[in-house]
């Protein structure tokens, strides 16, 4: 079959010269250029959802961190200590993003625990701990997973940011697993 036989095919890669021209316009915008249309506020409505998860973690975690008490505790705690760290480098991530697309990050805290994924929780049994760590890891997997798919090409940038997020909560669910299976 011929190139010229299948509709809506380009033959050729090439740059839309109007989106290219329109790149021109409203430069306060940053680098929001018009290609992102109607997708950017449901992004930055996404990115804020989880920022409040991310936050809501770092607290969780650093709850545990400091509550963890029993043999295996001081192991277990550093743990909680590693993965506060890294959620509160995700939110500080998603809000650097939040803003670059033009938004507002939300660290109203009265607004974190209704907007958030995962859930908050005042475990004070090492076990407990880890299996709430646990499934809010398991959660966060699981909306960022459904983020990365709904933003697909709508906004690169976004979507591999989030999937370097995901890859870390993954790695974190693993880990919390892992220490619970000792």
């Amino acid at each position: 079959m011929k190139p010229s036989d299948t509709p809506n095919l380009q033959t050729q890669l090439v740059l839309d010269e109007r989106a290219l021209d329109a790149a021109k316009q409203h430069t306060e915008d940053g680098a929001v250029t018009p290609s992102y249309g109607p997708w950017r506020d449901d992004i930055v409505k996404l990115l804020n959802d989880a920022l409040a998860t991310e936050l809501v973690c770092v607290l969780r975690y650093k709850r545990h961190y400091f509550t963890a008490h029993g043999i295996a505790s001081p192991q277990i705690a550093a743990e909680f200590a590693e993965h506060a760290e890294a959620e509160a480098g995700h939110a500080d991530k998603l809000a650097r993003r939040i803003v670059q697309l033009g938004g507002e990050p939300d660290f109203a805290p009265q607004r974190l625990a209704e907007r958030s994924h995962a859930d908050y929780d005042e475990a004070l049994d090492l076990k407990a701990m880890l299996r709430a760590d646990l499934v809010a890891e398991r959660v966060a997997v699981e909306a960022y997973r459904q983020m990365v798919a709904l933003i697909g090409d709508k906004d690169p940038t976004t979507r591999r940011l989030l999937e370097d997020v995901l890859r870390d909560e993954e790695e974190h669910a693993d880990e919390l697993a892992d220490l619970l299976d000792e």
